[in-house]
């Protein structure tokens, strides 16, 4: 698709939304798109858990367990890749707004179709559909909560919003205790996908409000509306806060244009900023190995190691809690203390602890308690790491490739935790031999290791800046020099 120019506007958009104090209208904005994540965690926790309820006689489909954890799940990372792609251009052609809507939309009509499925390809088809809306669903949120929140709380709020997934994965391994237990076996599971369309309806009630990012709006020549959002936004807060806000000094030059090719994408992303792609396919690559070598298998490795079958659901909450309390409790800190050093120390820091926890494990030293404790305290550090990847890629290209470039890296991580994991970790898990196992662990624990070592070396310091300031849009004029790292 080739670049279509619409003429030149001066704005001081950014800076007027950057200078926010935080507000009742920020809150709308974190509720009504940052609680997708949970809907992401609750599906996967619950196809997992449930997938035994699934194979039984009488569920409802004749489909084996093996094909719920393996052809299913693959299915929904597949969609979940596509579709982030797809959405992912789409995002960056049609705008924020739309496409939440659209994604969200997709979301709730295949999880409605899957609760109703009647045989086994009906509910591999809607599983993929799933996968397609939610994979969307990141390259969408994370463009407009980047674009709308301030740039002293951009870190925290992105990292706390991405690690609500795992709220979602404890609420989703909770629920289906009862769903196996006090309902028939054709009707719990149902219920679970039912719930998920429940809370969807409600965050698409609360998302009608949410605006079109103005920093989208003025790039694509809607410069007029941009700027009377924005004045509606100010007017708002002022109310609200009792303050007067001063008008920023800093204002930006932009060469509007209503699309861009994926040729000049491809080149910003490769050419324009290599060691920063490297950086983010360093981040994802890594942060999906160590996932893969604790939560993929886990339930097996506390069957076969400690005899534990029907109550694995309390240890995957128990994991679930740990994995958000670290994006809760050191969100703060990527924004003080700095992303470098954060990013860095948490993905180091992570991979050490893990390859601590697979030579206790490889010793027979821990319990299902202990083991569970030691996996809790990984990821409580992994997983804010992780949350800090997806803000990494969100910020550090230009606004015009922001949301394939969150795509891009979002698919690559997703393929690689979905596909390639699972590959490289099976045949370890399965032989029942502690030391495979702990090689498993080892192998992610490196990955994340060098992964933290790349942040120390090619990490961008995006604290408190402007994401104009971070990486110049590619319509800016006039055209200077950006820092390209």
């Amino acid at each position: 698709m080739s670049e279509i120019g619409i003429g030149t506007v001066t704005t001081k958009v950014p800076a007027r939304l950057d200078r926010l104090p935080w507000s009742r209208w920020h809150w709308m904005i974190v509720i009504g798109l940052g609680t997708v994540w949970i809907l992401d965690g609750l599906e996967v926790t619950i196809v997992g858990n449930l997938s035994a309820q699934l194979a039984k006689e009488g569920s409802g489909l004749e489909i084996t367990q093996t094909q719920v954890a393996g052809t299913a799940a693959a299915l929904y990372v597949a969609g979940a890749c596509l579709g982030a792609l797809f959405f992912g251009w789409l995002t960056d052609r049609f705008g924020r707004k739309k496409l939440f809507i659209i994604t969200m939309v997709v979301y709730l009509v295949a999880t409605a179709m899957t609760a109703l499925s009647f045989s086994a390809w009906w509910f591999f088809l809607f599983r993929f559909l799933t996968g397609f809306g939610i994979g969307g669903e990141y390259a969408a949120i994370n463009s407009a909560i980047d674009e709308l929140i301030p740039s002293r709380y951009r870190g925290r709020i992105d990292i706390i919003i991405n690690g609500s997934y795992w709220l979602g994965a404890a609420g989703g391994a909770l629920l289906t205790v009862p769903l196996l237990n006090n309902f028939a076996v054709n009707i719990g599971w149902r219920i679970a996908f039912g719930l998920g369309v429940v809370l969807g309806l409600a965050i698409l009630l609360v998302r009608r409000h949410v605006p079109e990012s103005p920093r989208w709006l003025f790039i694509h020549g809607r410069d007029g509306e941009a700027e009377r959002l924005v004045d509606e936004i100010e007017e708002r807060v002022e109310q609200e806060k009792h303050v007067r806000l001063e008008e920023p000094a800093q204002s930006m030059t932009i060469h509007q244009r209503k699309s861009i090719g994926f040729g000049r994408i491809a080149h910003t992303m490769v050419a324009r900023y290599p060691k920063r792609t490297i950086l983010g396919l360093s981040l994802f690559i890594g942060q999906a190995f160590l996932y893969n070598a604790i939560t993929f298998g886990y339930a097996q490795i506390l069957s076969t190691f400690y005899g534990i079958d029907t109550s694995t659901g309390y240890f995957f909450a128990v994991i679930a809690v740990g994995n958000f309390l670290g994006p809760l409790l050191l969100g703060r800190l990527f924004d003080t203390v700095g992303r470098v050093p954060m990013i860095a120390g948490t993905y180091i820091g992570s991979g050490v602890l893990l390859l601590g926890t697979a030579w206790l494990f490889a010793q027979g030293a821990l319990t299902s308690v202990t083991l569970t404790a030691c996996w809790c305290v990984v990821l409580f550090f992994a997983s804010a790491g992780a949350s800090a990847a997806y803000l990494t890629v969100s910020e550090i290209f230009p606004m015009e490739t922001r949301a394939m470039a969150i795509a891009f890296f979002y698919a690559i991580g997703t393929f690689v935790g979905g596909v390639a994991g699972p590959l490289v970790f099976a045949g370890l898990v399965e032989s029942g031999v502690p030391g495979d196992t702990a090689l498993a662990f080892s192998i992610g624990a490196f990955l994340m290791i060098a992964a933290g070592l790349v942040e120390v070396f090619l990490g961008v310091k995006a604290e408190g800046k402007g994401l104009e300031d971070i990486a110049e849009p590619l319509s800016a004029a006039p055209a200077d020099a950006s820092a390209s790292r």
